[in-house]
């Protein structure tokens, strides 16, 4: 491959093996662009190693990497945060087991690694790219709190809920969607809705394809809207349950 693209790839969950598999499927390039929309961890057992696995991409690779929820909160345990049951019991305890062999030096790199994740990209086409949502109506940048650029679902219930034949410009056209060409977001699995591919509503894409249970890990060209898949990831590791 040698024509410049912009790679958007959805949530991993520790997945590393599903990640080598669609990378090598989508024939990534140096010319690419490849935006990472978040929770890398808290699933399946590979946590330090696809963190370090994307750390060495980064160095090869032009990369955007997005901060999801799962992110912050591992972030939050390993700088110091009292234990979180709830986290502990949806993926986190996969990750804690994780980074017990680990050493400080690797630790610290992890760290920043989590601490320097982007809220949100927007190219230079008008397409945001972020975790889960935003709820302001004048857009992200006018945005109260920034977790809920990594929390909210509202954006995505929203554009489930709106009628089909709405268009930019209708009275009844939502907003805080009108500021964008495209929206692309990850964080609510659209498996949900019985899918296991990139699902379009409005102009936003959802890319989270389920990896951290039963689904694949999807990797969508943003300009043509082809995409590549890994077989589902939790057929890379069978005798783990991932999030139930």
């Amino acid at each position: 491959m040698t024509d410049k693209r912009t790679l958007v790839i959805g949530d991993i969950h520790s997945g590393l093996k599903a990640l080598q598999q669609v990378l090598e499927k989508a024939e990534v390039s140096t010319e690419d662009t490849l935006i990472f929309l978040g929770d890398y961890i808290d699933g399946w057992s590979q946590a330090v190693e696809t963190v370090d696995f994307l750390l060495a991409l980064d160095q090869k690779y032009h990369c955007v990497f997005l901060r999801g929820n799962h992110d912050a909160l591992c972030y939050e345990w390993l700088v110091g945060a009292s234990d979180n049951p709830m986290w502990f019991k949806h993926g986190g305890e996969a990750t804690v087991n994780s980074y017990k062999q680990i050493v400080k030096g690797t630790k610290d790199k992890h760290i920043e690694f989590y601490k320097t994740l982007r809220n949100y990209y927007l190219d230079d086409r008008n397409r945001l790219f972020l975790h889960a949502g935003f709820t302001n109506l004048k857009g992200v940048n006018y945005e109260y709190s920034e977790v809920t650029f990594y929390w909210d679902r509202t954006l995505w219930e929203l554009v489930l809920s709106l009628n089909p034949s709405l268009q930019l410009g209708d009275v009844l056209y939502p907003k805080r969607l009108s500021h964008y060409k495209e929206i692309y977001i990850g964080h609510t699995p659209v498996t949900r809705l019985g899918k296991t591919t990139p699902q379009n509503a409005a102009n936003v894409w959802n890319i989270d394809t389920g990896a951290a249970f039963k689904g694949p890990l999807t990797i969508l060209d943003v300009d043509s809207k082809i995409y590549w898949q890994s077989r589902p990831v939790h057929t890379f590791y069978p005798t783990e349950q991932g999030r139930n």
